[in-house]
């Protein structure tokens, strides 16, 4: 088992293209620990903003009646992939990684499942 600061330094050392990595409440907003970022990527601010992603989603699927839990919210923009991945089980309800990558050096799919290992293998 992982705890959150090891969690965060696989997410940056084991996923090619990373550039900041997040655990965030998102019953609050903020970030229980992050890890890279820097002038230009504020993962604080991040952490706040995709709570309201995130909390905006859930609403949609309950007002849709859709009955399925979130694995994880993508977020293409020009130069970065931005990765929510919600937690689920021990106690992961209302937590979420957030991962940043470098558009040009990510492969999404393996950062993808690189994120759901390190999801299984974090303890709260």
């Amino acid at each position: 088992m992982l705890t959150v600061e090891t969690s965060l330094k696989e997410a940056m050392t084991s996923i090619e293209g990373s550039l900041g990595v997040a655990l965030v409440d998102y019953t609050s907003g903020m970030a229980l620990g992050t890890l890279g970022g820097g002038k230009d990527l504020d993962l604080s601010v991040a952490a706040a903003g995709n709570t309201d992603v995130i909390r905006a989603k859930v609403r949609a699927m309950e007002m849709l009646e859709i009955r399925e839990d979130i694995e994880d919210i993508l977020i293409t923009l020009g130069s970065q992939y931005h990765l929510i991945r919600l937690l689920g089980g021990r106690g992961g309800n209302g937590l979420f990684l957030y991962l940043v990558l470098d558009k040009a050096r990510a492969n999404l799919a393996m950062a993808r499942h690189q994120l759901k290992r390190i999801e299984a293998e974090l303890a709260l």
